[in-house]
Order: structure tokens, then sequence, then C-alpha cells
């Protein structure tokens, strides 16, 4: 195992949590719009989107190579989508909103502001807790290079 192993670690989840967070965010600017996408000649109101991770896995041989060969094997988080929440719109009574139908109910995008603070505040906090990782880490180094002086 490498020294850097646990940068590489570190670094693998705050770029899947920063992308996250920008989701998140891309998702609470759009929790009003009506006209997110264009469908057959209709507007659709904007869909909730989400980031699905996981770990970054190897196969045994794979590993086993690549440290007898001197490399390293990668390990982290990876992200290896984001998907559209399935979960139904929200139907408003506004009569007076211009994509209103004919009984006065006007089709809001599934995005629940409370939810997605939550999920921001979560996100938030693993990306704080994985520098606190990597500055643990980079203390190690320092203080291995100290041991040598």
């Amino acid at each position: 195992m490498k020294l850097s192993t646990g940068f590489d670690i570190s670094a693998s989840a705050l770029t899947a949590q920063r992308l996250r967070m920008d989701v998140i965010s891309s998702n609470i600017a759009n929790a009003e719009t009506t006209r997110g996408s264009y469908v057959n000649g209709q507007f659709q109101p904007y869909k909730r989107k989400m980031v699905v991770m996981e770990p970054i896995r190897q196969s045994f041989s794979s590993v086993l190579e690549r440290q007898l060969n001197g490399g390293s094997s990668a390990q982290g988080v990876k992200v290896t989508r984001i998907q559209e929440d399935q979960s139904p719109n929200k139907l408003v009574y506004n009569p007076t909103h211009p994509d209103a139908d004919a009984n006065g109910y006007v089709n809001m995008p599934n995005v629940d502001v409370t939810k997605e603070m939550v999920d921001m505040i979560s996100a938030t906090r693993s990306y704080e807790a994985n520098v606190t990782a990597l500055n643990a880490t980079k203390a190690m180094f320092v203080k291995a290079l100290e041991i040598g002086k």
C-alpha cells in the first residue's frame, strides 16, 4: 500500500461530495421551475436529480497484479450516475399561474426544499470530514519526515 493512498481516497470523496452539492444546489434553484423540459409538445416541470455513488471496486486479481508490479490500486468512491427522482410531481392550486390546467392546478417539480437542505448539510459535513482526514494524512507525512532528521 502506498503512503499516498489516504490522499487518493480523500480526494475521490471530496470530488464526489462537491458534485453532490452542485446537484443539490441545482435542485433548490429549480424548485419552482414548471417548464424544465419540453416533451411531446408540452412543457414538463423540473425533475429532482440525485447523485448515485459507489465504492471503487476492483477484482482481487487486478489489485494483486498492480501491487506486484509496483502500481497502486484505486480506492475511494466514485459517482456512477446522476438520476432523476421518479416520485410524482406536486399539484398546487393556483388558477392565476400561466401553466395552470383547466381546473386551476399547476404541475410543480418534485423538489422538497427542506429535504434538499438536509441533504446539503449531510454533503457539507461529509466534505468537511474528508478535509479533516486529508489534513491528518498530511500531518502524518510531516511527522514521518521529522523522524528522519
